[in-house]
C-alpha cells in the first residue's frame, strides 16, 4: 500500500510544466514525459509509477527529452523516471485502472461523474470556458456569479506571492461578478445544458434584496442550471450590503436563502464566507432559510505586497489599492478549519458541504472529503496551471481510494473529523516522539541545530563530522528540526516514549 509522497519534487523544481511540452514531442519510446512530471508536481507519484513499463526503455537512453527541455539542463528527467521506476514502483501492490465508478457520488442527490467541479470565478465565465473544462473530465461548474446590476472591473486585478522557485503560494484578487448581462448568461446555460446534459451546472447568483434573489434563482432553473449557489461571500463587491457583507450577519444569510427558495425547487447551497470567527452561526441561518447545502470557504480579505518605493499595495490601479480576496494553497489550513467545523455541527446534519479554498492536488481533495466535504470546488490551481489538472485529481483520487479498498468516494467523507478537536485539551502530554536521523541523507548544513538552537530546545548538537547528535534530555520531541531539514534527513521515530 503506497499512499506517500515517495520522490520529492526538489529534483523537479526547474519544470516549468510547459504546453504541448517540448520534451514529448521528442521521446522516441512515446512515455510522455511531460505528463509524468506532472504527476509528479501534483502528488500523483504512485499513479505516475504505476503506468511505466515492466522494462523502463530511458535506462540505456540518451535522453533527448533533457536536450530538448525549454531549461536545458535543469530538469534532470531520465534520474526522475528512474527513480520512479526503481523506488516508487516495486513499492506498489494495486494495478492501475481506467474504471473511474468509484468517483462518482452526489450533490444534494443530484449525480456527479466525480467529486472535481470548477468554482465560480473567472475559470467558469463563458460557454468557451466551461465547455472546455467539461471536456478535459469536470464534473461540473459553479458559473461566475450572476446578478442584475453593472460590473466595472479594475486593470490589473490579480497579484500573488510566490515561493523562492516561482509557484504561486498566495493569490489575491479585486475582481467582482460575472460581466455579461442576465440575459447572455441565460444563454450560455441554455447552450452548456444542451450539449453537455450529463454536466453538473450550479448557478452561482447575488441579488440585492428578497424579489432579486428568487427572480435570479427562478431564471437559471428555467434555463438548466441544476442547483443554486447563494453568493454570500465576495468580499470585494464595490456596494455595501452584498457579498461578505451578508455572510457575516446571519439574519441577512436567513432571509435572502429563504427568499431564493421561493423562486426556484432546485437544491440551494449557501457560499459562505470565512471573514468571520466562527462560520457556523450563518450555517445554521442559511439551514434555516431552507437551503440544502453549504459551501465554503471564499476568499479571505486581504493586503498583499506594499511597494516601497510608491507604498501601494497590490494590485495597484492608478496610484491607489483596496483589501482583496486571498486565495491559494495557502489558505488550505484555514479552509480545513471551516469545513471541519460545519462538518462536526449535528446541527448541520444531512446539509450537502462543497469545500474549496487552496486545493491543487488530489491529496488537497482528499483532506477536504475526510473532513465532510462531498465535492471540491477549484479555481486559484485551475488559473495557475490550466483545467488539465483534473487528471491528476482524478487519477490520484481514484488510485488512492483502490489502494485503500474503498468502492465509493462517499465512504471516505467525514472520516476525519473525529480526530479534530477545536480544544488542545483532547491533545495527550504524557509522551514525546524523538526525532531520528538518516544519516545518508544528511548534508551537514546545521540547519537542524540552529533552528534547535534559537526556537527549539538545545537538543541538537553536531559531532566532527558535521552529524546531528540528539540529547534527550532535552529534547521535547516538538519536530520543529524535522520541518527545517532541507535534505529529508530527519524524520519522525515512530516511538513514543513516557515524559519522565
Amino acid at each position: 500500500m503506497y499512499i506517500e509522497n515517495k520522490l520529492s519534487r526538489k529534483d523537479m523544481l526547474h519544470c516549468v510544466l510547459c504546453g504541448n511540452a517540448p520534451c514529448d514531442g521528442v521521446c522516441e519510446r512515446n512515455l510522455n514525459p511531460a505528463k509524468l512530471l506532472r504527476h509528479l508536481w501534483f502528488a500523483n507519484e504512485a499513479f505516475a509509477a504505476a503506468n511505466l513499463p515492466a522494462e523502463l526503455p530511458c535506462v540505456n537512453c540518451a535522453a533527448p527529452c533533457e536536450k530538448a527541455c525549454l531549461k536545458t539542463g535543469e530538469v534532470p528527467i531520465k534520474k526522475i523516471l528512474c527513480r520512479l521506476a526503481t523506488e516508487v514502483k516495486p513499492c506498489l501492490d494495486t494495478p492501475v485502472s481506467q474504471d473511474e465508478a468509484a468517483l462518482k457520488t452526489e450533490l444534494c442527490g443530484i449525480p456527479l461523474e466525480n467529486p472535481f467541479l470548477l468554482s465560480s470565478s473567472v475559470v467558469a465565465s463563458t460557454y468557451d470556458m466551461c465547455a472546455r473544462a467539461f471536456e478535459a473530465g469536470w464534473a461540473g461548474a459553479a458559473f461566475k456569479t450572476i446578478c442584475a446590476f453593472d460590473i466595472h472591473e479594475a486593470s490589473p486585478r490579480f497579484s500573488a506571492i510566490h515561493s523562492a522557485n516561482g509557484d504561486i503560494v498566495g493569490f489575491k484578487n479585486i475582481e467582482q461578478l460575472s460581466d455579461h448581462g442576465v440575459a447572455e448568461n441565460m444563454d450560455i446555460f441554455c447552450r452548456l445544458k444542451k450539449n453537455y446534459p450529463h454536466k453538473f451546472l450550479l448557478a452561482s447568483i447575488m441579488g440585492r434584496n428578497d424579489a432579486e434573489w428568487g427572480e435570479l434563482a427562478h431564471l437559471c432553473q428555467e434555463n438548466g442550471a441544476d442547483a443554486i449557489e447563494l453568493n454570500f461571500s465576495c468580499p470585494n463587491m464595490m456596494e455595501d450590503g452584498l457579498g461578505s457583507d451578508i455572510g457575516q450577519i446571519p439574519e441577512l444569510v436567513e432571509r435572502f436563502t429563504a427568499a431564493t427558495k421561493r423562486g426556484t425547487t432546485l437544491p440551494v447551497l449557501a457560499k459562505l464566507t470565512p471573514n468571520v470567527a466562527r462560520m457556523s452561526p450563518a450555517a445554521v441561518a442559511a439551514k434555516r432559510g431552507g437551503a440544502d447545502g453549504l459551501a465554503a470557504i471564499n476568499t479571505i480579505k486581504s493586503i498583499v505586497g506594499v511597494n516601497p518605493h510608491t507604498y501601494v499595495s497590490s494590485p495597484a490601479v492608478k496610484g491607489g489599492s483596496a483589501v482583496g480576496g486571498y486565495s491559494g494553497n495557502a489558505v488550505k489550513p484555514i479552509a480545513l478549519r471551516f469545513i471541519a467545523e460545519l462538518g462536526q455541527n449535528p446541527g448541520l446534519s444531512g446539509m450537502h458541504i462543497s469545500g474549496m479554498g487552496g486545493v491543487e492536488t488530489w491529496r488537497d481533495a482528499l483532506e477536504f472529503l475526510l473532513l465532510g466535504a462531498g465535492s471540491i470546488q477549484v479555481t486559484t490551481a485551475v488559473m495557475q496551471y490550466g483545467y488539465r489538472i483534473i487528471d491528476d485529481l482524478k487519477s490520484g483520487l481514484n488510485y488512492y481510494l483502490r489502494d485503500k479498498g474503498f468502492s465509493q468516494v462517499g465512504e471516505i467523507v467525514g472520516l476525519g473529523l473525529d480526530t479534530v478537536s477545536e480544544s488542545t485539551e483532547a491533545i495527550a502530554r504524557d509522551s514525546i516522539v524523538y526525532p531520528k536521523f538518516l544519516r545518508k541523507n544528511c548534508l551537514g548544513c546545521g540547519r537542524c541545530e540552529i533552528s534547535c538552537a534559537d526556537g527549539g530546545h538545545q537538543a541538537i548538537r553536531l559531532n566532527e563530522k558535521r552529524q546531528p547528535i540528539l540529547d534527550p534530555k532535552r529534547c521535547v520531541g516538538c519536530h520543529l528540526c524535522l520541518l527545517v531539514c532541507p535534505a529529508g534527513a530527519i524524520v519522525s521515530s515512530g516511538r513514543r516514549v513516557a515524559c519522565s
